[in-house]
């Protein structure tokens, strides 16, 4: 780890170091509040809501108005959230019985068991240990049979940070910079949608600032967050384990970005449920039991003379953090220790008798509940009307799988070049293994995979068959449940892009197979052609309702109109037998649907697609779905032949976001 400086309280590193390894751990409480400290980090909690609203670094209050009552670190959720309506706080790990090694409180939101009011049970936890200038931050979450329905579209734990003190975020490599002030963005002026804004004053100035921009694949960011220029202070959110977070391993959503309210204060996310880019699920029926934990996750304090060096720091503490994962202080009945937990280990092997030379990558290996169809829970008790009895959303399939589950723990890990995994840490159950793959369109599934308490379960090798219909004609793109390797795929967190496109493409896409690139001829999104960027405003949940914003201007022809990509191949001569065409999509929106044609003729459609509304939020992908179009091949001639994709956009937001797309021929 890189040797933290403290830079504020006028101390060399190495005594604030000895200062905080030396000092006990201490709990002090009155009828509201507790404290908790040991020298280097001072956290005051509310003991009703468990809202941390003062953390205390070397000094230096980094929470926003530092105050009881104040914005501060808290829990929030969208939807059928509501916790039991009695109180109660504890000390459960008392640092005068351990020499002040540590320390946790607990703050209770619980229901009359005679007369529920609320969904669940909320135990919300804060953990501080000797010579950790960091505070951990966990969530236990129950639902008993009677309590009423609990659902929520959204879940996650907030802080906003104090703006005196942070002007820099860190998200990745790509996406670290100084932020607008809060100042900045009141003055800003709203675009097409209320989160972004052009900036018209600060060192942004003329830059549109846009929340999603900061959206990230949480798997592949353990550690990000703000630090100060002035201060050379960082406050990270740090991720030890994925099995709390919805969404798998593919899953993109929210960080950190300025607050949308006015003031634009600093603001970090742990969205362990979210309802962007496809959106994950949680729906609890009044008859069954549920529990979950979320967490304990870090919010991470450190210094340092750069903000690089900040940023490397926090990288560095989460990979020790996932080392450590499951924590020995932690364990309870519903956070089972290291020993009661097991490991699930084998060696894929790919067959696929059409590419044998096809080579797999980024292969990401998983164990997950079974794949449950919402609005039917598993008690059968949900009654009509009810958040967990709720259809899916339109273009959404009924089934809800890895990718949209939040309701469960998900234990995923990463497979070497040779396809071996063992994946650790999985609590005793029942579940379906998954493995994807870069270079593998589609998964890989088995189900009735028992793993018991303490297990140590090898399947041995897996033979991967991935689904065929014949050989490959041609192909565009690679299969990796994203549009990175397309047109702005390097950088397509940028708001806008879509407005360029009538520019870029003035005729469409138009790409010949063997000698179009389609790193540069086929674009990251087919979007509608908008005509005119005066499209109104329209907000985040434009995926569940249409804005009125939005139906006003669902103008064919004048401000929006559809669009048709063109992809051209030579062929022998005429073919028989069947063709298919393989669409696997990333990113989609409500209403879009995608036609195909072959030699001008219309073969089929896709059908209703997913509204996950990656485009206008500045995403490279979300929710992954594949549409197959089966035709007969005697539609191909002697020489050129065209497919055509033909989105029937109707509206500004209707982007359709292809990962892959093969036609396939059979023998």
């Amino acid at each position: 780890m890189l040797a933290l400086l403290s830079g504020v309280a006028g101390l060399p590193a190495g005594a604030a170091r000895a200062q905080s390894a030396e000092a006990p751990v201490t709990v002090r409480q009155d009828a509201e509040t507790f404290t908790l400290a040991n020298g280097a980090v001072t956290a005051r909690i509310d003991k009703r809501t468990g809202t941390v609203f003062s953390l205390v670094y070397q000094g230096v209050e980094l929470l926003a108005a530092g105050r009881r009552g104040g914005d501060g670190a808290y829990w929030s959720s969208v939807g059928r959230g509501k916790a039991g309506s009695r109180r109660s706080a504890a000390v459960l790990i008392d640092p005068a019985a351990n020499g002040g090694a540590r320390a946790e409180v607990s703050c209770r939101q619980f229901n009359n068991p005679a007369a529920p009011d609320g969904g669940i049970d909320a135990d919300y936890r804060y953990s501080l240990g000797r010579g950790e200038h960091w505070l951990y931050a966990s969530a236990v979450l129950s639902h008993r049979p009677g309590y009423p329905a609990y659902g929520v579209g959204e879940a996650r734990y907030c802080l906003k940070l104090n703006p005196a003190v942070f002007d820099y975020m860190t998200v990745d490599a790509d996406r670290r910079r100084e932020m607008p002030s809060g100042y900045d963005w009141d003055h800003g002026i709203t675009m097409n949608l209320k989160e972004a804004r052009r900036m018209t004053t600060g060192v942004h100035k003329g830059e549109v600032e846009h929340k999603y921009d900061y959206s990230a694949v949480l798997a592949e960011t353990p550690a990000y967050g703000w630090s100060s220029t002035e201060r050379h202070v960082g406050l990270w959110l740090v991720n030890p384990s994925m099995e709390y977070l919805g969404g798998g391993p593919t899953k993109f959503e929210l960080t950190g970005h300025l607050d949308v309210n006015p003031g634009g204060l600093p603001t970090l996310l742990n969205m362990w449920v979210g309802s962007h880019y496809g959106g994950t699920s949680l729906g609890v029926a009044p008859g069954e039991t549920w529990t979950k934990t979320v967490g304990p996750f870090l919010l991470y304090c450190n210094s340092a003379d750069s903000h690089e060096a900040m940023w490397r720091d926090a990288l560095a503490r989460a990979a020790t953090e996932a080392a450590e994962w499951p924590y020995a202080w932690a364990a309870d009945k519903d956070y089972p220790s290291a020993a009661e937990r097991g490991t699930v280990s084998g060696r894929l092997v790919l067959q696929d008798p059409f590419d044998p030379g096809v080579r797999m990558s980024n292969v990401w290996v998983g164990v997950t509940a079974p794949d449950y169809v919402m609005g039917r829970p598993s008690s059968g008790t949900a009654a009509p009307g009810n958040y967990a009895n709720r259809a899916p959303r339109g273009g959404m399939p009924p089934v809800v799988d890895w990718q949209r589950d939040a309701k469960h723990y998900e234990f995923w890990t990463r497979a070497d070049a040779q396809g071996r995994f063992a994946i650790p840490h999985v609590r005793a159950g029942s579940y379906t293994l998954h493995a994807i793959a870069a270079g593998v369109l589609g998964e890989f599934t088995r189900t009735n995979v028992t793993v018991g308490t303490g297990e140590s379960l090898a399947l041995g090798e897996i033979p991967w068959v991935p689904m065929r219909y014949g050989r490959t004609v041609w192909e565009i793109g690679v299969p990796d449940r994203t549009a990175r390797e397309f047109r702005h795929g390097d950088h397509y967190w940028q708001w806008g892009l879509y407005f360029d496109y009538p520019q870029e493409f003035p005729k469409d896409v138009d790409f010949t197979i063997g000698k179009s690139d389609w790193h540069k001829d086929w674009n990251y999104v087919q979007p509608p052609r908008i005509v005119d960027r005066n499209v109104g405003v329209s907000g985040e949940d434009e995926e569940q309702r249409e804005d009125a914003a939005v139906a006003a201007v669902r103008s064919r022809g004048t401000t929006v109109q559809p669009t048709t990509w063109t992809v051209r191949f030579q062929m022998p001569g005429p073919a028989d037998g069947r063709a298919v065409l393989r669409l696997a999509f990333c990113g989609t929106h409500q209403g879009t649907h995608v036609e195909v044609l072959v030699n001008g003729q219309t073969v089929g459609a896709t059908g209703e697609l997913p509204p996950e509304s990656a485009m206008q939020r500045d995403g490279i992908g979300g929710y992954w779905i594949e549409k197959d179009i089966p035709f007969d091949a005697r539609l191909f001639k002697s020489g050129e032949n065209t497919v055509q994709l033909y989105s029937h956009a109707n509206s500004w937001s209707q982007g359709v976001m292809y990962d892959y797309v093969r036609l396939e021929q059979t023998p």
